[in-house]
């Protein structure tokens, strides 16, 4: 797993670089041994933005076996802008999964119908 944090309009600190790795480690989870994973996380101040006050920026992007995850989220404090986007991100990324579960096992139901002789449909041409 590579992880790369970059900070726009202000300093990272220990503090924040810490709370980021903290909430990576969540993502660690929802990933299968073996996988390729490229986590780069930017975190900053949003400049001449139209609310009043300092509003803060967290963008993760995710490359998990060459499918890119990318969400981000805008707050008034720094840690629920993480917060926030690290829960979109894990969202995106168990529904890719499931999706990919749901696939394979119709699939693998139409293939098991088709041996049995329940269906004539192939299951290569969709017919």
């Amino acid at each position: 797993m590579t992880t790369k944090i970059k900070a726009t309009n202000m300093e990272l600190t220990d503090a924040i670089s810490d709370y980021v790795n903290k909430k990576i480690e969540s993502i660690n989870k929802f990933v299968s041994f073996g996988e390729e994973v490229i986590i780069y996380v930017e975190v900053g101040k949003t400049t001449n933005h139209h609310k009043q006050g300092d509003y803060y920026k967290a963008e993760f992007e995710v490359i998990l076996d060459g499918e890119k995850f990318f969400t981000d989220s805008e707050k008034s404090d720094l840690y629920k802008a993480i917060d926030d986007a690290k829960d979109e991100i894990i969202k995106r990324i168990k529904n890719s999964k499931s999706k990919k579960n749901t696939l394979y096992k119709r699939g693998a139901t139409s293939v098991k119908k088709m041996i049995k002789g329940i269906s004539k449909r192939n299951p290569f041409t969709s017919k």
